[in-house]
């Protein structure tokens, strides 16, 4: 991998992770696009994953220290609910992990149509929002909620869904107001993503050989493009969201889906 590719790779990590287009999806499409098999270098990903979660960290300092603060209390308030919701959330994708890792990353290996095809599905679903009115009073999250949160999350690691699209739009759909959907789909994942980082650089530190040939510029490009532009996206994230334009990423992921699956069947 050139320090080039590995930018345009950072780059894509670093908006898709957090634009509801699935970063998943994009990087399929970019290795298969560049003729790179990333499956090959765990080194890399471990890398830029690292990066969008060091983005969230960075975006959500002061939330997260709220929440922390608010837990160390030891009594049941706002922060150590939220908390909680969050450890719910966790469930579903957790049990995928355990289970399913090896089915679901087959689905990695350059299927270009399968992730079109579920790139379809995030358009419909961030299409959604636009007509799926909340109910009123119902804007506050709960545990029962927070659980269908985390069934889109656990969906979510099908490349081609994304992840920020899916768990935001569900809730919205279920209720929750625009600026706790959007707070809670960035700061559940923390966690996850931490987890399966670790259970990667254990699988380095036993077999040093999967890490791939990929050089230490590239490496160090990769990160701080993913890092600086997964800053910009999530910020930028936040503010799409207030303003109701999950619409316009619908309908970028349905041109996506349709161009990729024109090109493969002719």
């Amino acid at each position: 991998m050139s320090v080039f590719e590995a930018f345009l790779l950072g780059l894509l990590q670093g908006l898709t992770e957090f634009l509801p287009v699935s970063s998943s999806g994009h990087i399929v499409l970019g290795e298969y696009l560049l003729g790179i098999n990333g499956s090959e270098n765990l080194m890399f990903t471990v890398m830029v994953h690292g990066a969008t979660v060091l983005s969230t960290l960075i975006v959500f300092r002061k939330d997260i220290m709220e929440i922390l603060t608010g837990v160390l209390k030891f009594e049941d308030n706002e922060e150590t609910r939220f908390f909680l919701y969050m450890l719910v959330s966790m469930v579903p994708v957790g049990i995928v992990g355990v289970f399913f890792k090896a089915g679901v990353e087959t689905l990695f290996d350059g299927k270009i149509i399968f992730v079109a095809s579920m790139l379809m599905v995030t358009g419909f679903l961030l299409a959604a929002t636009n007509f799926i009115k909340p109910r009123t009073g119902t804007n506050d999250l709960n545990y029962s909620k927070a659980f269908i949160i985390g069934l889109a999350q656990a969906f979510a690691v099908l490349p081609g869904i994304s992840r920020s699209g899916a768990t935001i739009a569900t809730g919205l759909i279920t209720g929750v107001n625009k600026k706790q959907a959007t707070r809670f789909s960035f700061l559940m994942v923390i966690i996850p993503i931490l987890g399966a980082s670790l259970l990667q650089v254990k699988d380095i530190m036993a077999n040093p050989a999967i890490t791939g040939e990929t050089s230490l510029a590239a490496l160090a490009t990769g990160f701080f493009t993913a890092l600086a532009f997964g800053i910009l996206a999530c910020r930028w994230m936040i503010s799409i969201v207030q303003k109701g334009k999950l619409i316009y990423f619908a309908t970028y992921c349905f041109v996506v889906a349709t161009g990729v699956l024109i090109m493969q069947l002719f």
